[in-house]
């Protein structure tokens, strides 16, 4: 269990580093758009380069931030079952455990198995923008598609460690409510 405990801690600090880029990489995104902005209505001269590298920057910002968000529970759910009270920490260990091994990892695996023949054949070629002026490495956007959803399903198997963990820990019993009780602060 200690093994799986270090393996969850590793994953964890892998996708606290995504989100952290992913944080910089939107400010960097805001900077080009005020640019942009900026250039096209003030001077009236636009870029296909800078645009088509907003949406590049913008995808990525998408595709590494998913396994970040997923860690800090942060993602889109349907939370009436969820948060009930009546559920508990054992419940939604079980909910986390099942929909990441029945829904997450499944769909993670799929996408990524999906992906290696297109971002392959995007290498092979060098694939670049067809627009005239555009970005000329589009491979590396394609290839990040592989990257975030490689995160995102191992914050899935971090997600599924940590419930395996909550699910092994006896429930508790009340002694913490109890000692709080009695030390007299509200």
């Amino acid at each position: 269990m200690k093994f799986l405990k270090k393996t969850a801690c590793v994953i964890e600090a892998v996708s606290e580093w995504s989100g952290r880029l992913s944080a910089w990489l939107v400010l960097l995104m805001v900077v080009i758009i005020g640019y942009d902005v900026a250039m096209r209505y003030l001077f009236q001269s636009g870029s296909v380069a800078l645009q088509e590298l907003e949406w590049h920057l913008f995808a990525t910002i998408f595709l590494l931030a998913a396994a970040y968000t997923l860690k800090h529970d942060a993602h889109v759910r349907v939370d009436v079952i969820y948060q009930s009270r009546r559920l508990g920490n054992r419940g939604r260990a079980w909910i986390d455990l099942l929909g990441c091994l029945f829904f997450l990892v499944p769909f993670c695996v799929l996408v990524i198995s999906s992906s290696v023949p297109f971002v392959a054949n995007a290498w092979r070629l060098q694939e670049g923008s067809p627009d005239p002026g555009g970005l000329p490495y589009r491979f590396i956007l394609k290839a990040m598609i592989i990257v975030g959803f490689s995160l995102l399903l191992l914050q899935g198997l971090a997600m599924m460690i940590r419930s395996l963990q909550r699910l092994c820990t006896p429930p508790d019993t009340g002694r913490a409510e109890g000692s709080e009780r009695q030390g007299g602060t509200r």
